[in-house]
């Protein structure tokens, strides 16, 4: 996956702080919406920097689109499937309609608290790799 960055600061020889806007599903295209209020916010992360890049500048980055894909199915996809693995599991056990949204909630908020562990620990580990690949 590549998108374009800032370069913050030099951290070392091979390194560099970035500066990567984050994206949405909305696009921001705040002049048709006006609805979220959301600017342009940005995560700031560490990247490889082989061309030797200096602050201030643009540049292309890439990262590992398999850990990209990895990190989205974490994030949405196990939340939503333990919700419906809960509901569906006590609706097949005769639950009561009550008992059935209970359990699932709680394998939605389960699915939560697993993917903010899995954050925290991807960020302890130094979270996605970036690597400048050119100028802008």
């Amino acid at each position: 996956m590549t998108q374009i960055a800032t370069v913050e600061r030099i951290l070392d020889a091979d390194h560099a702080e970035i500066s990567v806007p984050r994206k949405s599903a909305c696009g921001h295209d705040c002049e048709e919406c006006a609805g979220c209020g959301v600017t342009g916010a940005a995560v700031k992360a560490r990247a490889e920097n082989p061309i030797g890049a200096e602050p201030g500048q643009k540049v292309v980055v890439e990262s590992s689109t398999q850990k990209m894909l990895g990190i989205v199915v974490l994030v949405y996809a196990i939340p939503v499937a333990l919700f419906l693995v809960g509901y569906l599991l006590t609706f097949a056990l005769g639950g009561s309609v009550a008992l059935q949204y209970a359990v699932a909630v709680a394998g939605f908020v389960l699915g939560i608290i697993f993917a903010i562990r899995y954050d925290r620990r991807l960020r302890a580990r130094g979270g996605l790799s970036f690597t400048i690949v050119r100028l802008f």
